[in-house]
């Protein structure tokens, strides 16, 4: 019986380190090289539209709109925003739901390597992955990434093809009014058009704009530069 344990937890373990070998590997090449595709691109159910644009072709203020929008803190953290993640299990106690508390990081992680939904063990994953990609990427990196995959509406991905089909320009010349109409597509991209807000979503682009002006044309600065 003692030599059948060890015999499975030593292949438990040479499974485990050589699959986080690899994952290692995958991600020091997406840190150069852009990903041909994302776990959620291939999980989409209508024709994929994704274009790549490096991030220092892009005017600041929307990697700005989308910090502004979904996680001011990016600079700080290291991939977990701890306190979010203690609140939405406070709200999940409350009888909530399993939502919210991801960073930029953390979604940029689920985008790229994960699938849709709410699940601890989804979350669990989300957070290993953000701290690796935290590590091994930087701030500019997965910046670059998540503008880059995010989903902008039904089978619409990164910035770029998002201007393309929403404004009719490349992605760089999007206004910082746009680029907020943007962000505030997130978390629901598939139910929503920049073209088309409602009130809610349209206060929402204020909102955002005020953040935006509040933290400062420089805020991203010593990560971008």
């Amino acid at each position: 019986m003692a030599n059948r344990k060890r015999g499975f937890f030593g292949w438990t373990w040479y499974v485990t380190w050589r699959f986080l070998a690899l994952l290692t590997l995958l991600l020091l090449l997406l840190r150069f090289v852009p990903p041909p595709t994302t776990s959620f691109m291939l999980q989409s159910d209508y024709p994929v539209s994704q274009h790549w644009v490096s991030i220092d072709e892009l005017p600041p203020h929307i990697p700005l709109a989308m910090v502004a929008s979904e996680d001011q803190l990016f600079p700080e953290h290291f991939g977990v925003d701890f306190s979010a993640i203690t609140k939405a299990l406070q709200q999940y106690d409350d009888g909530q739901g399993l939502r919210g508390a991801s960073t930029i990081t953390q979604q940029t992680a689920k985008n790229l390597l994960l699938w849709p939904g709410q699940s601890f063990v989804r979350k669990g994953l989300e957070a290993m992955l953000a701290v690796g990609l935290e590590a091994i990427w930087g701030k500019k990196r997965i910046l670059e990434v998540y503008v880059n995959v995010a989903e902008f509406g039904k089978g619409i991905y990164g910035v770029e093809a998002a201007s393309q089909h929403y404004f009719n320009k490349p992605a760089k010349y999007l206004s910082s009014k746009e680029a907020a109409k943007l962000a505030v597509l997130l978390p629901s991209p598939r139910n929503r058009n920049p073209n088309y807000l409602t009130p809610y979503l349209s206060q929402r682009v204020v909102w955002v704009e005020r953040q935006m002006k509040q933290l400062g044309s420089a805020y991203l600065s010593p990560i971008l530069k």
